[in-house]
């Protein structure tokens, strides 16, 4: 992965709207063509400061980066989210291949998927639940899977069993508990029933 490309890529512009998008387009294309490693980064991600002035980076730091482009496949069997499944997995005790269905419910496999409701990368992890997290990247596959399986960990814990875990990672753990079971929601029982026939279908 290349280093921090937010320090190679910083321009104020004063041109229209039009000139600004071209320029920006073409340095994006220079750098994926001919700085080694931009190729196999997840994507880049960008925010524009008080000053005008555009930071550019393959791995976000902080809630001000938006994603600009994907460079990546979102293959469900690709190996690096595979490879993280079951990295965390192991860590966890829990099956990669049910993190693995998760993650296509979640966002069908996009590290930058962000929800109408503000959920952010390959497990919709909400701002709030980020921070208790301890989550600063939540477009970074690593970290959005390593915390989103913890935070499932912590929730399997919780109700004893997966299909409330389930519910309560989609739901929030208190509907849960308001409703003694899974919530009547239809978002949240289709959720359920989706991640354990795909769970199903691929163990």
């Amino acid at each position: 992965m290349m280093n921090n490309i937010t320090n190679r890529l910083t321009f104020k512009s004063d041109h229209p709207v039009l000139p600004f998008w071209t320029t920006l387009v073409t340095m994006i294309f220079i750098l994926f063509m001919f700085i080694p490693g931009i190729s196999q980064a997840n994507g880049i991600y960008y925010y524009q400061d008080e000053n005008g002035t555009f930071h550019f980076t393959d791995l976000p730091t902080s809630d001000k980066f938006r994603p600009f482009g994907m460079f990546r496949t979102r293959d469900p069997h690709s190996q690096d989210i595979v490879q993280l499944t079951h990295r965390y997995g192991r860590l966890y005790s829990i099956d990669p291949v049910l993190i693995q269905a998760m993650i296509q419910v979640e966002s069908n496999f996009n590290p930058v998927a962000v929800s109408h409701a503000g959920a952010e990368g390959l497990m919709q992890i909400m701002p709030e639940t980020q921070k208790d997290l301890g989550l600063t990247t939540p477009f970074d596959p690593r970290d959005n899977i390593e915390a989103g399986t913890r935070y499932f960990r912590y929730l399997i814990d919780r109700f004893g069993d997966v299909s409330l875990a389930l519910a309560a990672y989609n739901a929030g753990p208190g509907r849960v508990e308001r409703y003694n079971g899974i919530p009547p929601f239809r978002e949240t029982q289709n959720y359920v029933r989706k991640v354990l026939e795909i769970y199903a279908q691929n163990k």
